[in-house]
């Protein structure tokens, strides 16, 4: 009777269970392969479902691996709400945008032209905004931003967390000046790169906006800047500050409220 027991209790837990692929994407762009995981739903058997997508973009340093890694709840969450998850690897320091300077650093062409498209043609995806969300952390907080106002048809909902939302103050950190040049030589690089200023371009109701920071963050100030200019031109959104700093710790609840966020707008757009 106790195995029996155990047994039941075994095959319940892994039912419903979400499968992790590691793939490789190949960028015609860069001339390489681009690791990303995919987090895919428990699907029953017999059962064709199509899932909403969330793209993860980590931060600096980091790679494909870290969220699954680093975060489980990513996993246990796009089980729980029934959400792909992509993580894609965005290099040491790429900031998710196409190097005006360096050809092999061509990510934003990649997550549009390249990564989207593949996602789409070989998962159960929704393929349409109002099913496509991305978020990201640090440096991937500023990608989530990014990609998103520079594609507001491809994405309808867009989440950051300790996002580097506006790069200008920090002109000799994280490689920013590989990417871009040296601030006082290619300022135009800077000022169309940096999200606060791509934030101008936004309409009333045309996304779905949420990100937060911590109150001893060291990109407090600037995230405090984007609220206070969509604020300013009326651009619903929202904006949240919690006790803690540019880490783990901070981002693994961070990110379950916005999994919850995500599933809310996939659900009903209008919460």
């Amino acid at each position: 009777m106790k195995y029996f027991f155990f047994l039941v209790l075994f095959c319940t837990s892994t039912v419903f269970a979400a499968k992790v692929d590691t793939i490789q994407v190949f960028s015609a762009t860069m001339q390489k392969n681009v690791p990303c995981v995919v987090v895919k739903p428990d699907q029953k058997k017999g059962k064709k479902e199509r899932y909403p997508v969330v793209y993860l973009l980590h931060g600096y340093s980091g790679n494909y691996r870290s969220w699954v890694k680093d975060f489980p709840s990513v996993t246990t969450d796009a089980d729980k709400y029934g959400i792909i998850v992509v993580c894609p690897d965005g290099g040491f320091s790429s900031w998710y945008l196409d190097s005006p300077l360096d050809s092999s650093y061509r990510y934003e062409t990649f997550m549009i032209k390249e990564l989207l498209p593949y996602i789409d043609a070989n998962y159960p995806t929704i393929a349409d905004r109002a099913h496509r969300g991305i978020s990201g952390l640090s440096m991937g907080g500023h990608g989530a931003f990014y990609l998103t106002l520079r594609h507001k048809d491809l994405f309808g909902v867009v989440n950051s967390t300790s996002g580097g939302v506006d790069i200008r103050p920090f002109p000799n950190n994280w490689d920013l000046k590989k990417r871009l040049g040296e601030i006082a030589s290619y300022p135009q690089n800077w000022e169309a790169n940096t999200v606060i200023n791509l934030a101008d371009s936004l309409k009333k109701d045309e996304l779905k906006i949420a990100f937060d920071c911590g109150v001893s963050d060291f990109f407090l100030q600037v995230n405090r800047d984007l609220h206070k200019k969509l604020l300013d031109n009326k651009i619903a959104h929202d904006y949240t500050e919690r006790p803690g700093g540019h880490n783990g710790a901070y981002w693994r609840t961070a990110i379950l409220y916005h999994m919850l966020f995500f599933h809310n707008f996939f659900t009903d757009p209008t919460l």
